[in-house]
């Protein structure tokens, strides 16, 4: 027997009216009394008394009442809880973040999230950029965090925080004893840069070159984990966001040194799908990354500068 047609019995036994228990289940009054013809077939005798107003239940009515009562309201406790369970399971934020994002503060934002929201996590993901988009369209993620974020007719792109690009090198390194590096210093100097796909080496090659400076690329990665390894091996030096290598310019494994008179800075912006609604635990955890920069989410201005460079360029 259907649980739909045990539960219209016990509204109407509880009721004592068809008319009542056929609205509250979205029903017509002739549809709930059909219902209760087929249990009394079904079970060879009359469950309600109809000559009487309000309706009684029969000996035999009382006792199915009373144990389908039971079986309806642990069936509707049981409804309650896997609804339950399932908002939980869909109070998981699901970030998308490229490589270096990962290297920077992310776990503290996860931590104070959980603070603030108990029953609800933050999943960060570290990909490739090229993924972060495609998990973002295919709505695999909620919203992604990408560096030189680019516009699409379906994004959404919010700007979050600038990071400086400093120069690291090796302790020892002839330019790690300088304060500040001249560009010039880095012409023919053995570079190691990020692979030619992705957006910040095309952005780091239009600056180098607005110097005037052409650094001798000896090795070219995709991620920066690899870079800070070559650069902390001797292979060369390397223009870095500062957030990624902090930890090693504090335990002494790498040096950061501005450049003089040149600036160069990353910016790290949300995306996310402009037809996607975002949960509240969505937009909380957004919220919390936008506090973190007094800047963020205003929007990109019309061509505004990132990029500014003032140094002597290279004669002829």
């Amino acid at each position: 027997m259907q649980f739909e047609a045990l539960k219209v019995f016990c509204d109407i036994a509880r009721l004592r009216s068809f008319s009542k228990a056929a609205l509250q289940n979205g029903m017509t009054q002739s549809a709930a009394s059909q219902i209760v013809h087929m249990l009394e077939v079904r079970l060879g005798g009359q469950l309600i008394d109809r000559s009487t107003r309000p309706l009684h239940l029969t000996p035999l009515g009382q006792a199915y009442y009373e144990g389908c009562r039971k079986l309806v309201e642990e069936y509707a406790a049981l409804e309650a809880r896997l609804r339950e369970d399932r908002a939980t399971l869909s109070a998981t934020v699901v970030v998308a973040a490229i490589y270096s994002i990962g290297l920077g503060d992310m776990g503290q934002y996860q931590e104070r999230f959980r603070a603030m929201q108990p029953h609800a996590e933050v999943h960060l993901d570290y990909l490739h950029p090229d993924e972060v988009y495609r998990r973002v369209h295919d709505g695999a993620a909620d919203f992604g965090l990408v560096s030189f974020p680019r516009k699409g007719r379906d994004l959404v792109v919010l700007p979050w925080r600038e990071e400086p690009m400093l120069l690291a090198c090796k302790p020892g390194h002839p330019l790690a004893v300088r304060p500040r590096v001249r560009p010039v210093d880095l012409d023919d100097c053995p570079y190691i840069g990020f692979t030619d796909e992705l957006v910040i080496r095309r952005q780091v090659d239009r600056f180098l070159r607005g110097l005037g400076v052409e650094p001798h690329v000896v090795v070219a990665y995709d991620n920066i984990d690899t870079i800070k390894q070559a650069v902390q091996d001797g292979a060369g030096v390397a223009l870095l966001p500062e957030p990624t290598f902090r930890r090693e310019v504090a335990a002494g494994t790498l040096v950061a040194r501005p450049l003089d008179g040149a600036h160069l800075l990353r910016p790290v912006g949300v995306i996310y799908r402009k037809r996607h609604e975002l949960s509240s635990f969505a937009l909380r955890f957004m919220e919390l990354l936008r506090e973190s920069s007094p800047d963020a989410f205003a929007e990109f201005g019309p061509r505004r500068a990132r990029v500014s460079a003032t140094a002597t360029r290279k004669k002829g």
